[in-house]
């Protein structure tokens, strides 16, 4: 398995970092849209599932997360996000040409992967979301979204801690571990970006209808952290090509999961189906 680095720069000027896993002669490349507070570098046991099935893999770190650049936990606005997955799948077409593309994101990424074809209407293959935040697993209350919809109005690049427990990613110690001692993973999210993301998410559950692309939508059944019930909701709504994964027990991180070479055969069925 061949592993690369690159960067590139956005249209306002930050360097994002990349990586790739390839096998030799790739049927299909798939990338990768991390989740909040973390970066593409988790990402390499998911390579080590799918490379071996002859799909190749890439990741950034988006900008404010990672060896990326930009404010932590921070962006200037949602489309700016959406703007950087489109830099970065050129890059898949440069690196592999003519070859499918899939768009695959977790958590905060599955936000993006989701609102991102809906909005762009990409020519994809498919796209596959885990643990998608749609909706948190526990809403905010009422007066906390309050203050932060006045916050990113008065000071869109304050920030302060995601709240996001590492004990709710897994049951597998090991991983929990990796996690809190990795670093560059860090829990700064700011007004703007939350804002974005929360109010993206409502958005799309509200236009799910309107998807038109091979979508596989898995969650764990028992995510304390995104809502599995979201999940499902937009599947439902999904008119054609749609597979619905649930799996119960698992929390948040499906590939850190007991049951990761479960979900990983799963996944590779799925995209050699649509491949």
């Amino acid at each position: 398995m061949e592993h690369f680095t690159f960067q590139w720069q956005t249209g306002d000027g930050l360097r994002l970092f990349a990586q790739g896993w390839r096998p030799e002669g790739p049927k299909a490349v798939v990338g990768v849209v991390h989740g909040l507070g973390e970066h593409g570098g988790r990402y390499l046991k998911l390579a080590q599932f799918l490379v071996p099935e002859g799909y190749a893999v890439l990741t950034f770190d988006q900008r404010g997360f990672g060896r990326s650049e930009g404010r932590r936990g921070h962006t200037p606005g949602y489309d700016f996000l959406l703007d950087d997955i489109d830099e970065f799948l050129q890059q898949a077409a440069l690196r592999f040409p003519g070859k499918p593309r899939f768009l695959y994101g977790h958590s905060m990424g599955g936000n993006l992967v989701l609102n991102y074809a809906l909005r762009r209407k990409p020519k994809l293959s498919g796209v596959i979301a885990t643990g998608p935040w749609l909706r948190l697993a526990f809403e905010p209350p009422p007066w906390k979204i309050c203050l932060a919809k006045i916050m990113n109005m008065v000071m869109p690049a304050f920030t302060q801690s995601n709240g996001l427990r590492s004990r709710d990613l897994s049951h597998d110690a090991e991983s929990v571990h990796s996690y809190e001692h990795d670093p560059l993973v860090h829990d700064r999210i700011s007004a703007r970006l939350f804002t974005g993301v929360y109010e993206a998410g409502l958005w799309a559950l509200g236009h799910a209808a309107q998807f038109d692309l091979p979508l596989l939508l898995m969650h764990g059944g028992a995510d304390r952290i995104t809502s599995p019930e979201a999940s499902h909701r937009f599947a439902s709504q999904v008119p054609v090509h749609c597979t619905f994964k649930l799996w119960p027990g698992l929390y948040h991180e499906l590939f850190n999961e007991s049951q990761k070479e479960e979900v990983a055969r799963f996944l590779t069925t799925w995209l050699d189906e649509c491949s």
